[in-house]
């Protein structure tokens, strides 16, 4: 089922209209998971850290076992070529994806070299800037690299984060702060996670349990640049608790106020607002 709407297909060589079917039954990805993607976004006739996002999916494939078919640039050049059928001022969420097609022993590992490549344009509007989100607990965790491949943005992850979401929705929240398997705050269901507290900026220390996002990044580095103390730290729920100001980091929507965690509720405050202008003002200057 797809997101969007207005979809394109890069698959075999081009682009086609809508939702092209591209997987088979026996497909190594189809019965036994072996999926990763990568998400970008292109608006405001930009798409910004597209080449970061084309590079970390290659990386995702190789933590999976599955050989990457294209590299960076070339996935760069064939999205900025889908993207010329759409006006400048649509918002698309830029899709590629890898999945493996055969098994060697038994059927399990990928075999190498045979793999499946396929890019989804889909239009997704962007969020508005008063748009936010609460969070709340969750009974499920991050796993661990010994576990699962959290080196990787995978297809196979997607359940866990589902059932946690799931969770939260069932409580009447928007969203759910995750822990790692240590019970410390890992980032949310869907996205990583900052709290402001006394005019500086905490974020989970990247501990091999979750993804440390490129839009993350990227509001790190604008933050410091703008000269806003910025931690990476063993954080707790006691300690979002005790935050000025929440908010979310994804490719998605870049930035997403949090107005309540658990009966605690924040206002949207001055750093979040400041970093979602840092952000789009950074984008729209490339």
């Amino acid at each position: 089922m797809a997101t969007g709407t207005h979809i394109k297909t890069y698959f075999e060589g081009a682009w086609h209209d809508g939702d092209v079917a591209i997987m088979r039954a026996a497909d190594h990805g189809s019965w036994l998971g072996t999926t990763v993607f990568d998400g970008a976004r292109y608006f405001d006739g930009v798409a910004p850290d597209l080449k970061a996002h084309c590079t970390r999916i290659n990386k995702s494939a190789a933590a999976l076992m599955i050989t990457p078919t294209h590299t960076a640039d070339d996935m760069v050049n064939i999205i900025w070529d889908g993207l010329k059928s759409y006006p400048t001022d649509a918002a698309i969420y830029i899709r590629p994806m890898y999945w493996a097609i055969d098994g060697g022993h038994l059927g399990i590992v990928p075999e190498p070299n045979v793999t499946g490549f396929c890019i989804c344009l889909e239009e997704i509007p962007m969020a508005p800037d008063s748009a936010a989100t609460t969070l709340t607990t969750t009974q499920f965790c991050r796993p661990v690299l010994e576990s699962s491949v959290v080196n990787a943005k995978a297809g196979c992850l997607y359940p866990n984060n589902a059932r946690m979401l799931a969770e939260a929705r069932a409580k009447g929240y928007g969203n759910a702060l995750v822990a790692d398997a240590l019970g410390n705050v890992a980032e949310t269901a869907t996205a990583n996670v900052f709290m402001v507290k006394d005019g500086e900026v905490f974020t989970p220390i990247p501990n091999g349990t979750f993804l440390s996002g490129i839009t993350r990044a990227r509001h790190m580095d604008n933050l410091r640049k703008d000269g806003v103390a910025v931690h990476e730290k063993v954080l707790s729920f006691a300690d979002f608790h005790d935050a000025d100001e929440v908010f979310l980091s994804g490719n998605m929507m870049k930035v997403t106020p949090v107005k309540e965690f658990d009966g605690t509720h924040y206002q949207s405050g001055p750093l979040t607002k400041r970093i979602r202008e840092m952000y789009w003002d950074w984008a729209l200057s490339r």
